[in-house]
Parts: structure tokens; sequence; C-alpha cells
């Protein structure tokens, strides 16, 4: 299978981080992130949650939109920013391909960039119902990159 040519984003919006991987978990899906920071780790888990559905490189980042968050812990604060993405994608028909956060704190603020699904075009293999707190984890590997990583309910 070859990899498909990476579009370059319109001014303003990020491009693909691309440092996640899927690993299979019963009937489930658990995604990983990994970045040279937390906010990448997050990022680039929030990409391999839509690449679940659909492969982001296939998913235009024409509309944005925001998420806010506030949790005690980086755990608690990444599985309320998985569950954000996917409340959105089921509410609105959206998908996303591109992501920017920041955490200060307990404080997380993030843009999405993604557009409307369009099933024709999209394609959408699955439904995520949601992230769960099976396999929750956030920190450093061994290398001293950053992880984060969850189990999603499909």
């Amino acid at each position: 299978m070859q990899d498909r040519p990476r579009r370059a984003p319109p001014a303003g919006v990020p491009a693909l981080v691309g440092q996640w991987e899927h690993f299979p978990h019963r009937a489930d899906m658990g995604v990983c992130g990994h970045g040279t920071t937390l906010e990448e780790a997050f990022a680039s888990a929030a990409e391999g949650l839509t690449a679940v559905v659909v492969a982001p490189s296939d998913v235009k980042p024409v509309e944005k939109v925001d998420f806010t968050g506030s949790a005690s812990d980086p755990e608690l604060l990444f599985y309320d920013f998985m569950n954000s993405i996917v409340y959105e994608m089921a509410v609105s028909a959206r998908l996303f391909s591109r992501f920017r956060v920041r955490v200060d704190g307990d404080y997380l603020h993030a843009e999405a960039w993604g557009e409307r699904v369009d099933v024709e075009r999209h394609q959408p293999a699955v439904e995520i119902k949601g992230a769960t707190f099976t396999e929750l984890a956030v920190g450093r590997s061994d290398d001293g990159r950053w992880f984060a990583q969850c189990i999603l309910d499909i």
C-alpha cells in the first residue's frame, strides 16, 4: 500500500504531526500519540483518533473548532479532550485532520481543523463511541518523548 502525498494546509493551519499508532484491544481500538512535548502527544493522539475513522490526509482542514477543558491531572485532561473530539464528530458530523494543542497547568486549549463528513468521499470505517479510562496513560517514555494513550470504544 502506498502512502498518499500530503496536501499543504491552508495558511495558519498546522501540518499533520503524524506520530501516532493504533494497537488492538478486544473489540475496541487503542490509540497512542507521541511527541517531543505533551501538546504534540495530545495532537498526535487526536490524529490517530481520526485515523480510526478515515485517513486524516483525506480530510480537508477548512473549518476550525476550538476545544477547551480543565482537569486535575494530564490523564483526565487527555480523556476529556479525546471525548470532546468524539462528541463534536458525532453531533456535528465532522472529521478533523489538523490539531494544535496548548496545555497550561490544568487547562487545555485546542484548535482542530476539518470538515463536515462527506460519506461518498470519506467513506467512514466506524463510529467512535468514546474514549475510555482503560489503559489511559500520559507520560514520558524511556527516551524522554511524551506519549498519551487510551482505548476507544467503537
